[in-house]
């Protein structure tokens, strides 16, 4: 086991994935900029290195610095958590030649599921249903006419490179594509560095239902269930729950067998989620796999018992999976709702400043995942993500009544949040019945 992790981010899942350093007996190093001096992650570590100004091009996102920062800290393994670096295969590959390592999967795994065209064409190779469209990136507009005529419109316009919305566009006419494809691909190179697109034919109406699945560095790997992540805002996902309420128990088998069919093709390990689109018939494909921990991850934490961080460490560091597919039971129903610095009546505009006051829920069935503390000022130089507020009970309908109940308990104050937004949208009729896509929340927010 190793004896010493540096966390190569920050925010609440520095604090969650010291934590469970410290219940395995790892002393944690905090990696963390001028901004986050005073954050909770440092407060919490065992040790803590400044890596840079606030900027995440000279700290986060800053690979010399943080590999620099576990060699003077003597820490034998990094942990990249989510978003900056943990899907950089040049991260993972560096870490590796500095004799160091990378709590994930292999450097060529990131590769692979990270371009979204060499993702294609694995999980094609692998026998996984596709939607109709690209395996490679498109070479000209001329060319994305072409084929969007062949499988028909409305087509859906793709970054190759990066994800969340960014470098994406419908188009649902031929009179828009031009302009979409320039739009997306400054977009893209903008925010990815790369330009390239590929084309996917556009689904309407689709749940976006992924699969967690946890494999070992012996060529064990399992499935743990799925998480329904359709309430979306401009493809960012706001709520998270599981089991989907659109699943039987043959679909739920089916796609966690898919998954794996993924996992083997790549020969995957550690945590990863397959993600896939289900239409109205049942029907699902293959979107793109993200090789690392996700947001999400308590959602499957409470249905399964797992504790997903710390079996990312056993792995990472050689140990055995010990569960058979068998093994894994899932109980209840679990959502998480995600909380923002930001202001829903203002158009979701960032909010920032001092935490005056800061009470999380709690009670049977609670879990909060935040980095806040009274007294906390809010830098605004990164993400807007607050906290999370998961919680657990026997069925759907009484996990929304203790979400309803946990999110009216929390206490934020100082700045403006999204918990009203969080709150109403509980109790929405399309929420409460289960009946949502992708779509539902924007055509909520359009009524209002």
């Amino acid at each position: 086991m190793f004896r010493k992790v540096l966390i190569a981010n920050r925010g609440e899942i520095a604090v969650r994935i010291i934590r469970a350093c410290h219940e395995l007996g790892i002393k944690a190093v905090a990696a963390y900029s001028e901004a986050d001096r005073d954050s909770l992650a440092v407060r919490l570590a065992d040790e803590a290195v400044c890596i840079g100004p606030p900027a995440p091009a000279k700290s986060y996102l800053n690979a010399p610095a943080l590999i620099s920062a576990a060699l003077i800290s003597d820490c034998d393994a990094i942990h990249p958590g989510y978003g900056f670096l943990s899907e950089n295969p040049y991260f993972a590959e560096s870490c590796r030649e500095c004799g160091i390592t990378f709590i994930g999967p292999s450097a060529d795994s990131i590769k692979r599921m990270g371009d979204k065209a060499l993702a294609k064409q694995a999980m094609r190779e692998a026998g996984i249903p596709l939607v109709p469209g690209t395996d490679s990136p498109l070479a000209s507009v001329d060319e994305a006419e072409a084929i969007a005529r062949d499988i028909g419109y409305p087509v859906l316009l793709k970054a190759v490179a990066g994800g969340g919305g960014r470098g994406m566009r419908v188009v649902q006419t031929p009179d828009e594509l031009a302009r979409a494809y320039a739009t997306a691909r400054a977009e893209a190179e903008a925010a990815f560095g790369r330009g390239d697109l590929y084309m996917e034919k556009y689904l309407p109406v689709v749940r976006h239902v992924e699969i967690q699945v946890l494999g070992d560095q012996h060529g064990h790997a399992i499935h743990l269930g799925e998480r329904d992540c359709s309430l979306q805002r401009r493809h960012q996902k706001v709520v998270e729950e599981g089991p989907s309420p659109a699943l039987t128990e043959e679909l739920r088998q089916r796609m966690g067998a898919t998954a794996l069919k993924g996992v083997a093709e790549i020969g995957y390990y550690n945590a990863g989620t397959m993600e896939f689109l289900l239409d109205t018939e049942g029907n699902y494909y293959f979107m793109e796999m993200n090789t690392r921990l996700q947001v999400e991850h308590p959602v499957t934490e409470w249905l399964t018992g797992l504790d997903l961080v710390r079996w990312q460490l056993l792995i990472a560091a050689g140990e055995r999976l010990t569960l058979d597919q068998n093994a894994v039971k899932i109980r209840g129903h679990a959502i998480e709702c995600r909380i923002n610095a930001e202001d829903a009546a203002r158009d979701f505009m960032p909010s920032a400043g001092t935490v005056d006051l800061y009470l999380p829920p709690s009670g049977p069935g609670v879990r909060v995942d935040s980095h806040l503390y009274s007294g906390y000022r809010t830098p605004t130089n990164y993400d807007s993500m607050l906290a999370k507020i998961i919680v657990w009970d026997a069925d759907r309908q009484r996990a929304i009544k203790r979400m309803t109940r946990a999110l009216s308990e929390c206490v934020i104050s100082g700045i403006t949040t999204t918990l009203p937004f969080q709150l109403e949208l509980m109790q929405t009729p399309e929420f409460i019945s289960g009946n949502i896509a992708t779509h539902t929340l924007a055509d909520i927010m359009a009524r209002t």
